[in-house]
């Protein structure tokens, strides 16, 4: 689903980067820590996949789930019975999270096992996530979270009823302690290990979709919609 980034109110139209902090600014390789609103939205869009992390009875968790975002708020949906969304409601001022996401471009293999790596891109968010009770609010972020994972679907699909909305809880998380780390380019070999006779390079990941499979029940007249041709 694609956004646009809020204005910084200079008037130029351009949106001000968010502010590193202490949890922001990465301890290694920190040439490769962005703080660019256009570039952390643009892999937040590229994905559905997020990994919420938090603390429960004083032990960490992480768990992925599928999340929106609606400019500068990120979305996650679950059952109302869920651990995180319950301590959402529940906790004040809300449940302190970490969300993560991350793209795998490339593999990295070096002459030497130690500067093995990969090429990514990744987008890490801190901050307290709250229950959503804005019915409207609601309305959009489950739509959002929809079309996150598949541009378009919202609108060819019943919206939730009232029995499906009461078992369905939504946090929300918004974009203020957010840090991208980007990695691309080839091996850091040693120079000393230019002449061992290893292969040394990059193996390219690519992401893609298969035809659509039809459901048995399918109405035959039902052909496959445009939006998920265009995937």
């Amino acid at each position: 689903m694609q956004h646009t980034a809020t204005p910084d109110g200079t008037g130029s139209g351009v949106a001000a980067p968010y502010l590193p902090t202490d949890r922001t600014v990465p301890t290694r390789s920190r040439e490769r820590a962005s703080y660019e609103r256009e570039l952390v939205h643009s892999i937040l869009d590229e994905a559905y996949l997020c990994h919420l992390g938090f603390v429960r009875d004083g032990s960490p968790v992480v768990l992925p789930t599928l999340f929106g975002r609606i400019g500068e708020r990120l979305y996650v949906h679950g059952s109302t019975g869920s651990r995180p969304l319950r301590s959402a409601k529940t906790a004040d001022p809300g449940l302190p999270v970490c969300l993560t996401v991350t793209h795998v471009d490339a593999l990295v293999l070096a002459r030497s096992a130690f500067h093995h790596s990969m090429n990514y891109r990744s987008v890490v968010v801190h901050g307290t996530a709250v229950t959503v009770t804005d019915p409207e609010e609601r309305r959009l972020a489950l739509d959002a979270i929809v079309d996150q994972v598949v541009p378009g679907r919202s609108r060819d699909s019943r919206p939730a009823d009232a029995r499906e909305l009461a078992a369905t809880a939504v946090i929300r998380l918004d974009l203020d302690e957010v840090s991208a780390k980007v990695r691309t380019g080839g091996p850091n070999d040693e120079p000393e290990d230019g002449s061992l006779p290893h292969w040394t390079g990059i193996v390219p990941l690519t992401r893609g979709y298969a035809a659509p499979v039809p459901a048995d029940d399918l109405d035959p007249a039902i052909g496959v919609p445009d939006y998920l041709t265009a995937l």
